[in-house]
């Protein structure tokens, strides 16, 4: 998945090297001794809240989530949003909170995004192919090909690489 989450910082502010900043809930200089920094903005500690619950971000944790123009706490944001589907290989939902992977459109539990050959799990900075619905590692393509595959090659004969990201 992609995390939809902005972490949460905490730069001390130190007042000799002090250039004001603008909090991006309330607009007002943020003066105190920290201020968060989530989504491309300075805040207020105490400007920063879950839409819902209205929990100070910066005292539950160290990210927190936007979605359909709302700042969410973790709990909240799975409760509105729930799952992020179901994945392409064992069809198991997959939780809104958990990473995924994602091939032509298609979602997979990280545990699952493995080559349809050898089992061996495709990671970040792997090179793959998807072949007629199936994921492929660099090595198997070829076995892929022979072995029931082909056809694939009549309507594409062209197979871009894919890199995973």
């Amino acid at each position: 998945m992609v995390n939809p989450g902005s972490s949460l910082q905490l730069p001390p502010v130190t007042a000799g090297s002090l250039s004001w900043k603008r909090c991006a809930g309330c607009g007002g200089k943020i003066a105190d001794r920290f201020l968060l920094y989530a989504m491309d903005s300075y805040w207020h500690s105490r400007c920063l809240k879950c839409s819902c619950c209205q929990a100070h971000l910066g005292d539950i944790g160290t990210s927190c989530y936007t979605k359909s123009g709302m700042i969410l706490c973790r709990n909240d944001y799975i409760r509105l949003f729930g799952n992020s589907g179901a994945c392409s290989a064992c069809g198991q939902s997959i939780p809104a909170s958990e990473l995924v992977m994602r091939a032509q459109g298609n979602v997979y539990h990280l545990k699952c995004f493995t080559c349809s050959t050898c089992r061996n799990r495709l990671v970040p900075g792997d090179r793959f192919h998807y072949i007629n619905g199936s994921l492929f590692c660099e090595h198997d393509r070829h076995t892929a090909l022979i072995n029931g595959h082909l056809n694939s090659l009549q309507s594409n004969p062209l197979l871009p690489d894919q890199k995973v990201c």
